[in-house]
């Protein structure tokens, strides 16, 4: 069961409408990193948990509170497109043109930097002034960006990733913006990134730490069915060596189950492929073997059937 509060988590109201930055934020919101992304995340993660309770409760402690940093966005996207004079649209696109063709630059190139800068039209054509479940660019914000696995580590470091990509994209917007309201409310969203990114490097250590689940995942998957002697070799597959430079090429490897080996050339380990000619009643591109007998003509891959009446 889920309860709404009507007061939000943080907020301080920009301070003067700007629609071209509410089209900035819809990426945090529902960007591939975007908030309504770790939110699905946690919450289908926690759901489906079958693990420890105190993983699951956690998942969706988290969870929930990211529904709340949604709601957090969406006001902020309502203030800044708040009283936004419709014009501003036109004149974003009409003034930099005129320039242009004034000062003999190619106005084509103009438009297009413009139109990539303009106001969300659907901010004002779909919601009416309202944030929306999609990025920047206007793309719907998609469940298949989300990882849900059932095996809680993998999951974690899923989540790891997604809050340190999270946190880079609100850094930024950060540092686009000069108005106090946005700077303040986004430094709260931050922080946050900040502890979730913690956590998840805890719960990594957590449930490594208990043995339920350890390096390489799936742990449970017997480590003598894989070809052992590749398991630690680092393949140097570009010009150059610095890569052998690395912690992952030499030394103990970090599951502590083998040791790195730097391989400056490797070489194919399997054999040319060979694919078999292709049944000739599938119409693909035959072999010189195939294309002898012309004359005659496969039998069909459905039989037809003829209805007499």
């Amino acid at each position: 069961m889920f309860y709404h509060t009507k007061r939000l988590q943080y907020y301080t109201r920009p301070q003067r409408p700007d629609p071209i930055y509410a089209k900035k934020v819809q990426e945090l919101i529902g960007g591939v990193f975007g908030e309504m992304t770790v939110m699905m995340q946690y919450l289908f993660q926690g759901w489906n948990s079958r693990g420890p309770a105190k993983y699951r409760d956690m998942l969706l402690d988290t969870g929930t509170e990211e529904i709340g940093h949604i709601e957090i966005l969406s006001t902020l996207i309502g203030h800044l497109l708040d009283k936004a004079p419709l014009k501003l649209q036109e004149q974003a696109a009409q003034d930099p043109v005129v320039g242009a063709v004034m000062g003999g630059t190619n106005p084509r190139d103009v438009i297009t930097d413009v139109i990539a800068a303009a106001m969300n039209p659907q901010h004002t054509i779909v919601t009416g002034l309202g944030a929306q479940p999609a990025d920047s660019v206007g793309f719907p914000w998609n469940g298949r960006f989300i990882a849900s696995s059932g095996n809680l580590l993998a999951d974690f470091r899923s989540n790891l990733h997604a809050e340190s990509q999270g946190r880079l994209q609100a850094v930024r917007l950060y540092e686009m913006s000069d108005d106090p309201g946005v700077k303040d409310t986004l430094s709260f969203l931050i922080a946050r990134d900040t502890m979730h990114q913690n956590q998840w490097l805890a719960a990594i250590e957590d449930i490594e730490s208990s043995g339920i689940e350890t390096t390489p995942v799936p742990s449970s998957f017997p480590l003598e069915l894989e070809k052992r002697e590749v398991s630690y070799q680092f393949w140097n597959h570009s010009e150059g060596t610095d890569s052998a430079e690395g912690r992952w090429a030499k030394g103990p490897s970090m599951d502590g189950k083998g040791e790195f080996e730097y391989v400056a050339n490797p070489q194919p380990l399997g054999t040319e492929p060979q694919l078999s000619p292709a049944d000739p009643r599938l119409h693909g591109t035959p072999t010189p073997e195939q294309t002898e007998g012309n004359g005659s003509s496969a039998p069909p891959l459905v039989e037809r059937t003829t209805i007499s009446g």
